[in-house]
């Protein structure tokens, strides 16, 4: 079975490399970072001209009909320029919600928006601390009036659109114009992405018309995996950043790379990136293919992508020694965005204990 993608995918790859390298520098993010901009929306609007927004959204809905592959090959690129964008809030969460569980009438209405970058949406779901449980959730609907709260939403102050997630795992349609919804922005660790409150005392919301009990995990999985690819570009990067340091890098006459302590920690990050890799090109041959195993394929890359993006981040400040620890340096920019998207969909620890129930599951006839 071959898991690499093709020619043109590959071309895809490298053209957006081309475009980040340019586009999306170290300071880009550092300005977001640093100024009063939620993201950068000049970067957003060349992006989404270039039919990254709507990448997987078929061409009857005004998008490029490359599939997810596409998406999962730009994330990775998006992952290692740590662009500040909303990309995967409106990409792999917002955009793929309606295109799985909508109605016809829902898609036709939102997909040409969100493909074409004018509208940009969110998943809200957690209502703070703890396990991602639709059972737990206080967010409710009654006679298409939403109440409930939402925090942290990813990108939720800047969102036209949020499809929110509610007591028993129904998915809703939410304008964040309308009457009924207030926001106030939060404080994260990565302040280049930025986070919202979201609050509804009877605002209006459509039921997602496909979304059943299990819509919430589906739609969970399916963006693992796009996120895991962000993931592992975020830990290359790290990764490359560490190297190169320690190659320029010279002490007792010598390049501190060529030190055992140096060079052998920067060869697990390797093997831990490699790892990562692997496990998201098997997620996205089992999203590609709608494949059986796509639950237990998330799984496995959500998890790796999530220790291989802490490991990198936390070993390139170590490789850089005292300097890897201040503001000055870039550093801290890979170890915020890889301690925010670890988090992003429910911590790592939450999506090994759901690696095993599903490994628990698909055992149990075999072991009966």
């Amino acid at each position: 079975m071959n898991f690499d993608f093709s020619d043109e995918l590959k071309q895809l790859r490298d053209e957006a490399r081309r475009f980040l390298r340019e586009r999306c520098p170290a300071a880009t993010p550092r300005r977001i970072l640093e100024g009063d901009e939620a993201y950068d929306r000049a970067l957003w609007r060349e992006i989404s001209g270039m039919g990254w927004t709507g990448a997987a959204i078929p061409e009857a809905y005004g998008g490029a009909g490359l599939g997810h592959l596409a998406v999962c090959v730009l994330a990775e690129e998006i992952g290692y320029a740590i662009a500040p964008i909303p990309f995967a809030s409106s990409v792999y969460l917002a955009s793929e919600a309606i295109l799985r569980f909508g109605s016809e009438a829902q898609r036709k209405a939102w997909l040409p928006k969100l493909a074409s970058g004018e509208v940009i949406g969110c998943l809200a779901c957690v209502e703070g601390p703890g396990i991602v449980d639709a059972r737990r959730f206080n967010a409710t609907v009654a006679d298409g009036k939403l109440t409930g709260s939402k925090v942290p939403v990813m990108d939720g102050d800047i969102a036209d659109l949020a499809i929110v997630a509610v007591r028993g795992g129904g998915l809703y349609l939410v304008d964040l114009s309308s009457a009924g919804v207030t926001r106030e922005a939060v404080a994260t660790i990565d302040p280049s992405r930025s986070h919202a409150r979201i609050s509804f005392a009877g605002a209006a919301a459509e039921r997602l018309a496909h979304a059943d009990g299990d819509g919430l995990r589906t739609l969970l999985d399916r963006a693992a995996i796009m996120m895991a690819f962000e993931q592992v570009g975020g830990a290359q990067a790290a990764l490359d950043m560490a190297r190169d340091y320690a190659l320029q890098r010279y002490a007792f006459g010598r390049p501190i790379g060529s030190f055992q302590a140096i060079k052998h920690k920067l060869a697990d990050v390797y093997v831990a990136v490699e790892l990562a890799r692997s496990n998201a090109y098997y997620g996205a041959w089992a999203l590609s293919k709608d494949a059986a195993e796509l639950p237990v394929a998330a799984s496995l890359a959500r998890v790796a992508a999530t220790e291989a993006g802490w490991q990198a981040a936390k070993e390139n400040i170590q490789t850089h020694g005292g300097m890897g620890f201040t503001w000055a340096f870039d550093c801290h920019l890979h170890y915020r965005r890889a301690k925010l998207l670890g988090l992003a969909l429910g911590s790592g620890r939450e999506w090994k204990h759901r690696l095993i129930s599903e490994l628990r599951t698909r055992n149990m006839p075999a072991a009966a």
